[in-house]
């Protein structure tokens, strides 16, 4: 293992919250009755999870991470409540997964004498192509 990975991240689901909600849209008969929507809450701060892994997701420009630093995710998708935690979790899951790898720094390089040359060599074909646009002047 590099030092540009991280074990295996999973998350504890002590540290999780669950509020059942109403889920959107169409539902038939049970719609105003049925709270099959969930709402998952983690802490970034009150976590387990590694500092490192913390300080990444607090500087996710995501629309789940609030200003408190909590991640919030809603999982509607299906009718049955334990489907919506399970499919939450998994998000939840994925987001954590994403920071987990500390993305290579770019090292700067320097372009080829090829590509200078290419690059050129069409500038000036362009050039040459506006040229011809152009009015022809007599003397």
């Amino acid at each position: 293992m590099n030092e540009h990975s991280t074990p295996n991240l999973t998350v504890n689901e002590d540290e999780v919250v669950f509020t059942a909600i109403r889920s959107q849209g169409a539902g038939g008969q049970n719609v105003n009755k049925v709270s099959s929507a969930v709402h998952l809450r983690f802490d970034i701060t009150a976590s387990s999870l590694p500092e490192l892994v913390k300080a990444r997701l607090l500087t996710l420009s995501d629309h789940r991470v609030t200003s408190a630093g909590e991640i919030v995710i809603k999982a509607q998708n299906s009718r049955r409540q334990e489907q919506n935690k399970i499919d939450a979790l998994a998000r939840l899951q994925a987001l954590i997964d994403s920071v987990a790898t500390v993305p290579k720094t770019r090292k700067p390089t320097r372009p080829t004498l090829g590509s200078k040359r290419r690059r050129l060599e069409q500038k000036t074909a362009r050039a040459q192509i506006k040229q011809f646009r152009s009015r022809i002047k007599h003397p």
